[in-house]
């Protein structure tokens, strides 16, 4: 698939990093209240929806950093040098997979220390039979839609994957996350009917969605959904005359009240698109972006899917309120010190 490769900036970018990680010492550091080594695991994640599901398991037992910037197309993401010590410092390394941060994987193989874990979740979360294939991620590119965590269902198990690496990594405090997974998987579950209550409420005929980039296929497969179209072609280009002159055909056609676009994607085609279709614009849809600010009570994965949920079915004559009660906060008391870069 043309999507990803490795560009010559990439190769610059490991050899700089393998330098940086040969001088990196054994990634010991200090607490800065004490002076006393904190033993905690040093855990690395990719994109904020992971980081903040391990954040929720893991509370403040562990060390952890976000790599990939909140916003930014993690798709076509490229680790700088610097993160080149993040990775050889750190004990267990967390990412999506199926493809999705390749770059990023490439500097973590070149630099983590032989003892270190790298867990690729949606790698370990569907089988190639499950697969997803698309519009923005064809068949005939062979790398399937790597965007698994809009289905909570997938959500969780990504959840308990990382519980049950942390668990094995650092057992005095198993007994901690699986507390945690336990309280999340409650959330999770409370949120998929939620879900579900709020689907129902959609006119049957509208239960289908455009969207700009493609990232609701597992989400639709678990909902009764159905994704009719992305505009974001897989080489990341613009889209030809005629498909923008086939889709707004077809969303007239279907008679759709709302196609969507995304905080991160550029969505000015489909802007033009609902425009030509008298369909409604709905553009605060998010892949990655948490809503607010690290910090505040909706900053994480379970406020994400709620303010998606409330910004779509709404646009396609549905009723949201049975989102609107549901507790998304951490489910670990106090602070965690996560860094989600910005």
């Amino acid at each position: 698939m043309t999507r990803f490769f490795r560009s010559p900036i990439t190769w610059v970018l490991l050899v700089a990093a393998l330098t940086i990680g040969a001088c990196g010492g054994d990634g010991s550091s200090t607490s800065g209240t004490s002076g006393e080594p904190d033993t905690r695991l040093k855990v690395v994640t990719t994109v904020s929806p992971i980081t903040s599901i391990v954040e929720n398991i893991a509370g403040s037992r562990i060390l952890l950093e976000g790599v990939v910037p909140e916003g930014v197309n993690s798709h076509t993401f490229e680790p700088t040098p610097s993160m080149a010590k993040l990775m050889a410092e750190a004990d267990l390394i967390i990412i999506n997979g199926l493809f999705l941060e390749e770059p990023t994987l490439a500097l973590a193989e070149s630099n983590k220390r032989d003892r270190a874990v790298i867990l690729s979740l949606g790698d370990q979360t569907v089988t190639p039979d499950e697969w997803q294939f698309d519009f923005t991620f064809p068949e005939s590119a062979g790398q399937p839609n790597p965007h698994l965590w809009p289905d909570p269902n997938l959500g969780l198990r990504y959840a308990e994957l990382v519980q049950g690496q942390l668990a094995a990594m650092d057992p005095d405090n198993a007994t901690y996350y699986a507390d945690n997974l336990e309280r999340f998987r409650s959330r999770i579950n409370q949120m998929d009917q939620a879900i579900r209550t709020a689907v129902a409420t959609v006119p049957e005929p509208n239960r289908k969605l455009l969207t700009y980039h493609d990232s609701w296929a597992y989400f639709a497969r678990q909902y009764g959904m159905e994704v009719i179209g992305a505009v974001q072609p897989s080489n990341f280009s613009q889209p030809s005359a005629r498909e923008v002159a086939q889709l707004i055909d077809q969303v007239k056609n279907l008679g759709l009240p709302a196609v969507f676009g995304s905080e991160v994607f550029s969505s000015d085609v489909l802007e033009a698109i609902a425009s030509e279709a008298n369909a409604q614009f709905v553009d605060d849809l998010a892949d990655d972006d948490l809503p607010g600010k690290p910090g505040d009570p909706e900053h994480s994965y379970l406020g994400l899917m709620q303010r998606n949920l409330e910004a779509m079915i709404p646009a396609l004559g549905g009723d949201a309120a049975a989102l609107a009660g549901l507790d998304i906060e951490n489910v670990f008391d106090g602070v965690s010190g996560a860094v989600y870069p910005q």
